[in-house]
C-alpha cells in the first residue's frame, strides 16, 4: 500500500501527478471520520492530508477563517469561541454514530461532505458558507475558487461544487469560510405528547412565525432522547440571540401554543446539549446491527414518509429540519429495506420528491444497496461530465460517491 502524506501544496500536487502517472486511484484521508460514508473506496492507496493543517489567516472584524483542509474541528471551534464566533450551519460529528470516535473531523471533510446541523433551516448549509478554497484536481494541477472576503462574486462558484462531491473532483488544501457571532442566548421549548403529523404541522406554523426559530426537531414516542419530558413525543423548538428576544420569543411560542402538548423550557447549557445530540443523530447511536439512512423531503411530508415506513419495518427515527430531515435506523438485512425507504420518499402515485442516503452500514450492505441516490439519467450523465473534466483518470475517492467511477 502507497501512502502520501504531503505536508504543502506542491507536495499534494506532486502526489497526485505520481498517482496520475502509475493510473492508481488513491482515497483522500482528512482526519479519516467519515471513511465509513459511501461505497467502499476500490483502491489500497491513501492520500493523507493530515499535515495540511492548521489556521493561516483569521479576521474576527471581516467574519473569515483560511484554514488548512485538514485542521481539526475541534481547533476550529475552539478558537471562533475565543472570540464568540462559530460555525453558522452548525457542523454536526457523526463519529458515534460511525463507531469513529479515535479520529478527528476536519474542516475540509465537513465541507467536502457538505454537512450541516438544525440550524440548517435558518442558517443556511455547510455550501453557503463554503467562500473559497486552494485545491489540487485529478489532473494534478493546482487550482482555486472564491476568495476570502464576505462578498465575493468572481468567476464561477466552485465552492457549491465542492461541497458534497467527497473527495472525488479535488483534494483541498485549504479552505475559507464565512463565521458569525455566536448568540448571547439560547432557549429551547419542548411540547410533550404530540403525534408524528400534527407536529410536523406545528412545526411548519411556527417555522412560518416571526419567532425566528433556528431548530425544530420532532422525537416520536420511544426515542432515547437526551433531555425531554415525560411522554415522548416531542417537539423542540429552539430560539436563540440576545437575551431579550431570546425570551419574548420563547413566551411567545408557549403561549401561542399552549394547547400544543405539555411544555418544558430548557435551561441554556441543556440547549446546547439537546441540539448537539440531534446534529451528531444521537438518538440512533448504540443501535450496533441497524443500518442508518438520512432522507431529505420537504417538511410537509417528513411524517408521512416516517409513517410509510414504520408500517413496513423495524424502524427507529426522528426528525430535523422542521420535517424535513428524516434519520431512519432498520434492521441490516438486504437491499430490501432499501427499496422500502425510497418508495415512501417517492409516495403511493410516484411523484414524491427526495432522497435517501445510507449514512451507516456495513460494507457488504453498501456495496449491495445505492449509498446515494440515484440520478436521473439526464443527472447522471452531467455528473460523469463534471468527473471527467476534474479528473478524467478517476483517481480521487474512486467510488465513494458512483460504484465503478
Amino acid at each position: 500500500m502507497t501512502r502520501f502524506v504531503p505536508t504543502n501544496l506542491d507536495e499534494l500536487r506532486d502526489a497526485a501527478a505520481t498517482a496520475l502517472a502509475a493510473e492508481e486511484p488513491v482515497e483522500i484521508v482528512g482526519g479519516g471520520s467519515k471513511r465509513g460514508l459511501g461505497w467502499p473506496l476500490q483502491t489500497p492507496h491513501a492520500l493523507d492530508l493530515s499535515r495540511l493543517s492548521g489556521i493561516r489567516d483569521y479576521a474576527p472584524s471581516e467574519l473569515v477563517l483560511t484554514a488548512g483542509a485538514a485542521t481539526p474541528m475541534s481547533e476550529i471551534e475552539r478558537v471562533l469561541a475565543e472570540h464568540g464566533q462559530m460555525l453558522a450551519f452548525e457542523p454536526p460529528d457523526w463519529r458515534g454514530l460511525l463507531g469513529t470516535e479515535n479520529t478527528e473531523p476536519t474542516l475540509g471533510g465537513v465541507l467536502a461532505c457538505n454537512l450541516s446541523g438544525p440550524r440548517r433551516i435558518k442558517a443556511g448549509a455547510a455550501r453557503d458558507h463554503f467562500l473559497g478554497f486552494r485545491a489540487v484536481s485529478g489532473r494534478a494541477e493546482v487550482f482555486k475558487a472564491g476568495g476570502k472576503v464576505v462578498k465575493n462574486v468572481t468567476g464561477y462558484d466552485l465552492c457549491k461544487l465542492m461541497a458534497g462531491s467527497y473527495g472525488t473532483l479535488a483534494a483541498l488544501d485549504e479552505v475559507t469560510v464565512k463565521v458569525l457571532p455566536r448568540p448571547e442566548a439560547v432557549s429551547t421549548v419542548l411540547f410533550a405528547g404530540i403525534e408524528p403529523e400534527p407536529a410536523v404541522r406545528l412545526m411548519s406554523a411556527v417555522l412560518g412565525s416571526p419567532h425566528e426559530v433556528s431548530g425544530a426537531a420532532y422525537l416520536p414516542r420511544g426515542t432515547a432522547v437526551p433531555v425531554a419530558p415525560a411522554g415522548g413525543g416531542v417537539v423542540a423548538l429552539r430560539v436563540e440571540g440576545p437575551p431579550p428576544s431570546v425570551a419574548f420569543r420563547r413566551d411567545s411560542l408557549l403561549r401561542e401554543h399552549v394547547g400544543s402538548g405539555a411544555a418544558e423550557v430548557l435551561a441554556e447549557a441543556e440547549s446546547i446539549a439537546f441540539w448537539r445530540a440531534i446534529g451528531d443523530a444521537g438518538p440512533l447511536v448504540g443501535l450496533a446491527e441497524r443500518a442508518v439512512w438520512r432522507v431529505s423531503v420537504a417538511p410537509a411530508r417528513g411524517a408521512e414518509v416516517a409513517l410509510t415506513i414504520a408500517r413496513a419495518l423495524d424502524v427507529a427515527w426522528f426528525l430535523d429540519w422542521g420535517g424535513g430531515l428524516l434519520w431512519v435506523a432498520v434492521p441490516e438485512q438486504d437491499d430490501a429495506n432499501a427499496a422500502v425507504i425510497r418508495g415512501a420518499v417517492r409516495g403511493v402515485d410516484g411523484r414524491g420528491t427526495g432522497h435517501a442516503t445510507l449514512v451507516k452500514g456495513s460494507p457488504a450492505l453498501r456495496r449491495a444497496v445505492a449509498v446515494f441516490e440515484p440520478q436521473p439519467p439526464a443527472l447522471a450523465a452531467l455528473s460523469r461530465r463534471v468527473k471527467e473534466a476534474f479528473d478524467p483518470k478517476h483517481i480521487l475517492n474512486p467510488g465513494r460517491m458512483v460504484e465503478g467511477s
